[in-house]
C-alpha cells in the first residue's frame, strides 16, 4: 500500500522507483544534481596535466628538432659531404621555407632557360652563329677610363688592338656595352660576422638592383659554411628584391667553395655578358677546395668577378668559437682583400673595400658603381690561332687613339676548353 505525503514544491517523484529528483523551477538552478566539490576539483586536475602533458610533449619535438639540425651542421663542416649542397627556396607559401639540401647543376646541366626577346629600341647585339662556332672564337670585356678615373665611351672598333701572347689578331666582333643585357649572380657572405652587416647588405643589393637593366637576369646565391640558393636565374628583380628578407648571418665562411658554385651557375645564364657580385666581411675558414681552383675556374669561363670586402685587410686573426652551426668570436673585423683583388684583376673587374663596419652609405655606392660600369664597357671579339693547342693565353688590349686611357681586361683566355663556350641568349651554338 502506497504511502503518500507532503513533497517539497520543487521537487516530485521518479516514475519507475518514486525516488525524488530535481525539476527546473526557479530560474537559474540546474536541472540535475549539482556534482560534488571534490568531482570538481578531480575534473580540474586532470584538464592541468593533460595541458602540461601536451606543452612538454611540443618542447621535447622542438628540442629534438634543434639537436638534429645542429648536428647535421656540424657533421657537414667536419666534411660529412665531399661537396657543399645547395637550398633552394619553396616555391609555395611565403618563400620563407628552405628546401632539404640538393645536389648543384653541373656545367654539363643545361638549365633551360627561354630565350628574352629583345625589347623596342634595344635590340641584343650578338656574334653571327657562323662566328660563335668557329674554333678558337673568343671574347673579352673591355673597361676604358681616363686618368681621373672617368670612363671614356663612345669608342669604335677601330680605336681598339688586341694582342694575345703579344701576337696581334683581327677583331671579329665588337660591341658597345650601353644597353647590352647582363646575367649576374649575387653572392652574398652570411656567415655569423655577418650579424650586424647583413641589413646594410641588403640595402645596398636592393640598390643595385634597381641601377641595372630592366632585363638583366639575376640570381641571389647566400652562403656561411655551405650555399643556399634563395632565388635562380629571373628578369623579376622585384621578386629577387623580396628574398633579401631571407638573408641571416650564421656560422662559418666557406668562400672559395661559394665562389666555384657562383662561377659554375652563372656561365649557364643566357647572356653571353656575365659577372658575378661577391659581398663578404671575412676569410675563407670551411672550404674544401682551394684559391687555386678559383682562379683557374674564373679564368675559363671569363665571367667579371666584382668583389665588395667589408672590413680591415690589415686586421689581425683571432681565434674562434663554433658550436654547431653558431660560431662567436674570429676574424669578424679582417677581410680577405687579396684573393677579392686577384679573382677581379684575373677577369678585368674591380674590387671594393668598406673598411668602417656599418658604412652603408660606402658600401651602397660600390654597388651603384659596379652596375654603372657594367654599362659603360666594350665586347671585342677575335679568333684565337691553333685553337687545338689547348692552354692559357695571355691578353692585352690597346687604345692607340687614347695614348692615356687606362684599360681593364681579363689576363688570358683558355683555349680548348668548351665548358665557357658562348652561347648568348639561350641559343645553342
Amino acid at each position: 500500500m502506497r504511502r503518500y505525503g507532503i513533497m517539497p514544491p520543487n521537487v516530485t517523484t521518479n516514475e519507475r522507483n518514486h525516488t525524488p529528483c530535481r525539476v527546473r523551477g526557479r530560474v537559474g538552478e540546474s536541472d540535475r544534481p549539482h556534482e560534488p566539490e571534490s568531482a570538481q576539483s578531480m575534473n580540474l586536475t586532470i584538464s592541468t596535466r593533460g595541458r602540461r602533458l601536451q606543452t612538454a610533449v611540443i618542447l621535447i619535438i622542438a628540442a629534438s628538432a634543434m639537436l638534429f639540425a645542429m648536428t647535421a651542421a656540424s657533421w657537414a663542416q667536419q666534411g660529412g659531404s665531399a661537396k657543399p649542397r645547395l637550398l633552394t627556396p619553396r616555391s609555395q607559401g611565403d618563400g620563407t621555407v628552405l628546401e632539404l639540401p640538393v645536389t648543384p647543376r653541373q656545367p654539363t646541366e643545361p638549365m633551360n632557360l627561354r630565350p628574352l626577346m629583345p625589347q623596342a629600341g634595344q635590340e641584343l647585339e650578338i656574334p653571327s652563329r657562323e662566328l660563335r662556332n668557329q674554333q678558337g672564337y673568343a671574347q673579352v670585356t673591355v673597361t676604358v677610363t681616363d686618368p681621373s678615373g672617368r670612363y671614356v665611351t663612345g669608342l669604335n672598333k677601330d680605336d681598339f688592338k688586341i694582342y694575345e701572347n703579344g701576337q696581334q689578331h683581327s677583331i671579329e666582333f665588337f660591341r658597345k656595352d650601353l644597353n647590352t643585357p647582363v646575367s649576374v649572380g649575387i653572392v652574398v657572405d652570411t656567415s655569423g660576422s655577418m650579424v650586424p652587416k647583413v641589413p646594410q647588405a641588403r640595402a645596398a643589393i636592393a640598390q643595385f638592383l634597381n641601377d641595372l637593366n630592366e632585363r638583366d637576369d639575376v640570381f641571389l646565391l647566400a652562403f656561411s659554411d655551405r650555399p643556399f640558393m634563395l632565388q635562380p636565374f629571373t628578369t623579376d628583380h622585384g621578386l629577387l628584391r623580396s628574398r633579401l628578407g631571407l638573408l641571416h648571418a650564421f656560422g662559418r665562411t666557406a668562400l672559395y667553395d661559394v665562389i666555384l658554385q657562383g662561377l659554375l651557375y652563372v656561365a649557364q645564364g643566357r647572356y653571353d655578358k656575365k659577372a658575378l657580385l661577391v659581398v663578404t666581411d671575412g676569410m675563407d675558414t670551411a672550404s674544401t677546395g682551394q684559391l687555386a681552383q678559383v682562379i683557374a675556374q674564373a679564368r675559363r669561363q671569363g665571367v667579371l668577378v666584382y668583389s665588395i670586402g667589408i672590413g680591415d685587410p690589415g686586421g689581425s686573426p683571432s681565434m674562434a668559437i663554433a658550436i654547431g652551426p653558431f660560431v662567436f668570436g674570429g676574424d669578424s673585423e679582417k677581410v680577405d682583400a687579396e684573393t677579392l683583388r686577384t679573382l677581379s684583376s684575373e677577369t678585368g673587374a674591380r674590387t671594393y673595400i668598406v673598411r668602417e663596419v656599418g658604412d652603408g652609405e660606402t658600401l651602397r655606392q660600390a654597388t651603384e658603381a659596379i652596375s654603372l660600369e657594367l654599362r659603360q664597357q666594350y665586347t671585342v671579339g677575335y679568333l684565337s690561332p691553333n685553337p687545338e693547342r689547348s692552354g692559357y693565353r695571355g691578353i692585352k688590349v690597346e687604345v692607340p687613339t687614347h695614348p692615356e686611357a687606362e684599360v681593364r681586361v681579363r689576363k688570358g683566355i683558355t683555349v680548348g676548353d668548351r665548358t665557357a663556350s658562348i652561347d648568348p641568349a639561350g641559343s645553342s651554338p
